[in-house]
């Protein structure tokens, strides 16, 4: 997917933000593909959905690789923008995180939600604002929405 294509719809992902939106959840492509063409304007995935699909729990028991193919498989299925859940961002340290996001805006995902705990903890205030900087400066700026309150 094209750099062009990639902030095009990061900018209707995030002009959807300033109205509300319903933003549906999916877990395969078929799925993402009827939602898109019922009208829905983006895709989220779940990653709960994606690990029940294929046959495990939820909470990170699908590896990097296999949830981002999963998530590639939607983003290319559908011309809405999709923002994934990228469980705890695959590793406690913020390199592991800066590697998932970097990741996942290479398939083409416009935005996503990193969980701020893993093996039933919360991470230290420091861990998990050092993950947030690393998260977001392996997005390049216009391909990857990050919203702040």
């Amino acid at each position: 997917m094209s750099t062009d294509t990639r902030a095009e719809r990061a900018a209707t992902f995030l002009a959807l933000h300033e109205r509300g939106f319903v933003l549906p959840n999916v877990w395969d492509a078929g799925g993402a593909r009827i939602l898109a063409s019922i009208g829905f304007p983006a895709i989220a995935t779940t990653s709960a959905g994606i690990a029940w699909a294929a046959g495990v729990r939820d909470g990170g028991l699908i590896d990097r690789d296999e949830m981002l193919a999963h998530v590639a498989a939607i983003v290319a299925a559908v011309d809405v923008p999709v923002t994934a859940d990228l469980e705890a961002g695959y590793g406690d340290q913020p390199e592991d995180v800066a590697e998932t996001v970097a990741r996942a805006v290479a398939i083409g995902v416009v935005g996503a939600n990193i969980e701020d705990a893993a093996d039933g903890r919360l991470f230290d205030i420091d861990v998990a604002t050092d993950r947030i900087a690393a998260a977001r400066s392996a997005a390049p700026r216009g391909t990857f929405v990050a919203l702040r309150s």
